[in-house]
């Protein structure tokens, strides 16, 4: 992990690196936070914290904008494990996205009818079923509650 942090410091110096308890892309700071456990995954996800500062990703808008910055960042992160000489596993690339469809159902789910609603901002949600509207967090790493309005 050493190894490969000293060379993304190398190849983007524009970037800073920080070894921290998560794997974090912060535009404000220009810094990637990276955890060091040791395992294949480490390395993986640090590819995919420096995808997000190559291509520039900021805040978002709306949840399914959140699941296409995750995308890009992915198929970025597979385009630099090529230069870099490491392999990232598909499958726990769609567990990753798995994660952020899963956390996306949830939170668009009618609390009223069970149906799938529309997203209206950034915090609430419609349901074209029932016409029930409903406020969620906006906290990306923890459970997705719904409050009716």
């Amino acid at each position: 992990m050493k190894n490969l942090v000293t060379k993304l410091q190398s190849s983007y110096p524009t970037i800073t690196f920080s070894e921290g308890a998560i794997f974090r892309w912060s535009p404000r700071d220009r810094c990637v936070t990276y955890l060091d456990t040791g395992k294949d995954t480490d390395e993986w996800s640090l590819l995919h914290e420096v995808s997000h500062a190559l291509l520039d990703h900021k805040a978002y808008q709306s949840d399914i904008e959140l699941l296409q910055k995750e995308v890009a960042a992915w198929h970025k992160a597979v385009q630099l494990s090529d230069d870099f000489g490491i392999a990232i596993d598909n499958d726990h690339i769609e567990i990753c996205l798995d994660s952020y469809r899963d956390w996306i159902h949830k939170r668009s789910t009618c609390p009223q009818c069970a149906l799938q609603g529309i997203q209206k901002s950034s915090e609430q949600y419609l349901c074209l079923n029932c016409n029930h509207t409903w406020v969620v967090t906006s906290a990306r790493f923890c459970r997705p509650y719904r409050r009716s309005k």
